[in-house]
């Protein structure tokens, strides 16, 4: 498991990227004692604070603060692709049910990274389908570069130990894996496929024996984990399993199936795991991420279509992961002009827009997904804005 950062180490970093204290004081403050919720990490040399922020003292870094805290930049700052839809799982709750089309080729992904990157983007995650089905995937890795923040979402399907050695090679560094309950069981049943818990539980290792990389374990939340108050149990689990960081989020109503009130997450439950988070990362042993404390109204909030967005396996361009309405195809037009216009209808937000919005949804036509990008423009006309966050609040004061 990667280590508490020596304070120096952690100071030369923070010197190393002295202009960022050109972003003022009150951004400075916000970041300080945001970060302060975590315990800095020296994963071979590398200072994570958490895997959906790049290392400390790398390129990727020194982007988000030039382009995104000392500039502004307009363009996204977070990207997730899916470079395939197949998938030996079958999991109930999945955002990439129902989506179907003509699956991009390599070139159009690459082509599409290259494009994110020179639109500001520092961060992307290649998810899909099970991503390690692309037999292209270190050439996609190697594409993102040092200057650009890769993290890779898998089931471990397909793993191997030279393909695990080349994506190391090629520059990944950040793999998280899925696993949804500690028993062998449950998780299958969850998943779909007899064996998958095995099949997790030996990516990690694999991962993990090869060193100088984060690896952690995304963790899907369930209404019964929730309300029987099981997620320290689950934490326990993984951290006996020595993985760098536990990735929560619950179950979000992505598909009409989650279309219901009783499948949201509601504001104290969201509270509960904000503040179990907190009570966790303060021993440092294994970070705890919960994605809710990351878009919480007093954090950056939500950024799905702003700072966030979504290319799907079929080229279909997403507000985020969670979102399932497309505002165009990269095919069909530049993946510039479709962000501009769906950025236009998402501004930042307090708090997650699907949890907020998905009764929208669910009165339009969803049996095809995504929903098409004349019906999604028509969806956002009866979407009623939420309020900017504490973060973008600071920096839009910054540049007044």
């Amino acid at each position: 498991m990667a280590k508490a950062a020596p304070k120096m180490a952690v100071a030369r970093s923070i010197l190393a990227n002295a202009r960022l204290l050109r972003a003022g004081p009150s951004v400075n403050w916000f970041l300080l004692r945001y970060m302060n919720k975590f315990k800095v990490k020296d994963c071979g040399g590398r200072f994570v604070i958490h895997s959906h922020l790049p290392p400390l003292n790398s390129r990727a870094y020194s982007r988000f603060i030039d382009e995104h805290l000392l500039t502004s930049s307009p363009g996204p700052s977070h990207a997730q692709i899916g470079i395939t839809e197949a998938c030996p799982q079958n999991c109930g709750y999945c955002y990439s049910k129902g989506r179907e089309g003509i699956v991009m080729d390599t070139e159009t992904i690459i082509a599409a990274v290259r494009e994110l990157k020179a639109m500001g983007v520092f961060w992307i995650g290649l998810t899909g389908g099970e991503p390690l089905l692309n037999r292209d995937i270190v050439n996609i890795v190697e594409e993102i570069g040092e200057d650009c923040s890769a993290k890779l979402f898998t089931t471990g399907s397909n793993l191997t130990n030279d393909l695990a050695s080349d994506l190391k090679s090629a520059g990944l560094f950040f793999v998280t894996i899925s696993l949804d309950h500690w028993e062998e069981a449950r998780h299958d049943a969850v998943r779909g496929q007899k064996g998958a818990f095995r099949t997790a539980l030996k990516a990690i290792e694999t991962f993990r024996n090869l060193g100088g990389m984060h690896v952690s374990v995304s963790s899907v939340l369930s209404g019964y984990m929730l309300r029987t108050e099981r997620v320290e149990e689950l934490l326990a689990f993984l951290r006996r399993l020595d993985v760098d960081e536990a990735w929560l989020s619950e179950a979000k109503p992505s598909s009409p199936a989650y279309w219901k009130k009783e499948n949201v997450i509601t504001a104290s439950e969201r509270a509960e795991l904000i503040h179990l988070q907190d009570q966790w990362n303060k021993n440092g042993e294994m970070t705890v991420n919960y994605l809710g404390h990351f878009e919480d109204g007093d954090h950056f909030g939500c950024t799905a279509g702003n700072k966030m967005v979504f290319i799907d396996p079929f080229g279909e361009v997403s507000p985020c992961v969670f979102i399932p309405m497309t505002f165009g195809n990269v095919r069909e037009k530049s993946l510039r002009s479709i962000y501009s216009e769906m950025r236009g209808r998402f501004p930042t937000r307090d708090s997650c827009f699907i949890n907020a919005n998905y009764m929208c949804l669910r009165d339009h036509d969803g049996r095809r997904l995504p929903i098409g990008t004349k019906e999604s423009h028509s969806i956002m006309d009866e979407v009623r804005p939420g309020l900017p966050p504490r973060f973008f609040q600071l920096q839009a004061r910054r540049h007044e």
